[in-house]
């Protein structure tokens, strides 16, 4: 199993963003992560990358536990958080050196050159990041959590502001990815995840409200178990499903 979260939860003060969740992601899955703003998402992803220690509960990913291991279980992980950090002074090869040498990748400058090809960035290499549109901002943050060729992708909102032709190469480059590495991906885009997902788990209010297989949950029945089981003949929109399951009518 690439990961399994056991039990996890997490409070800010007073409010509890992440409530006693559980699920695990199977080796070669692209599986979306769903949720309204709030519903504890981005919390529950840098919890898995150990960039935040949970109040409650485990993490292990590819065998290894956040908790305690977190320099061991970030070389298992590449992470592109929603607002994508990257210095933006440098240049595009420059900054990929600069990840590479933080990862101790042993032949950097032949790493570089596949990641630039893989995300399509090589007609941009030379520029500025400053100079980048945000699409191709976006690429430069993938083949930076590319680089060290982790089993693992962590992915919140890879497409936010990007336009519709840029969404569209993005998603290529992450059903492509997913044919080696195991995708965990937050996105408001619905068709995204009916593009790209085997699976999809959906949080409300720091809780589990689904996990399943996407064909399975467009054709469930609403159930008080996130495990949905039970079957209809006719099939919802992914759009129904995540209205009926977060509360939206």
């Amino acid at each position: 199993m690439s990961i399994r979260v056991s039990h996890i939860s997490k409070k800010y003060g007073l409010q509890k963003a992440v409530d006693d969740i559980s699920f695990e992601v199977a080796g070669g899955q692209i599986v979306g992560f769903l949720g309204p703003n709030g519903a504890g998402k981005s919390t529950t992803m840098k919890m898995i990358t150990g960039f935040l220690r949970p109040d409650a509960g485990t993490i292990v990913v590819c065998g290894v536990p956040v908790i305690g291991e977190a320099i061991a279980t970030k070389k298992k992980i590449g992470y592109l958080p929603e607002h994508n950090p990257l210095y933006t002074e440098m240049y595009v090869r420059e900054y990929l050196g600069f990840i590479a040498q933080l990862h101790g990748v042993a032949d950097a400058r032949l790493r570089i050159d596949q990641v630039i090809d893989l995300v399509g960035l090589k007609g941009e290499s030379a520029k500025q990041i400053e100079q980048l549109s945000k699409g191709y901002r976006q690429r430069v943050g993938l083949a930076a959590a590319l680089i060290h060729d982790p089993e693992v992708l962590i992915l919140d909102e890879p497409t936010t502001g990007l336009d519709p032709n840029q969404i569209v190469e993005i998603r290529e480059v992450i059903r492509e990815l997913g044919k080696t590495k195991t995708i965990l991906f937050s996105t408001h885009i619905l068709q995204e995840v009916e593009a790209l997902c085997d699976r999809v788990i959906i949080i409300h209010k720091g809780k589990l409200a689904a996990d399943a297989p996407l064909g399975e949950l467009l054709t469930a029945s609403l159930s008080e178990d996130p495990n949905i089981v039970s079957l209809q003949p006719q099939t919802r929109s992914l759009e129904q499903v995540f209205r009926d399951l977060t509360g939206v009518q």
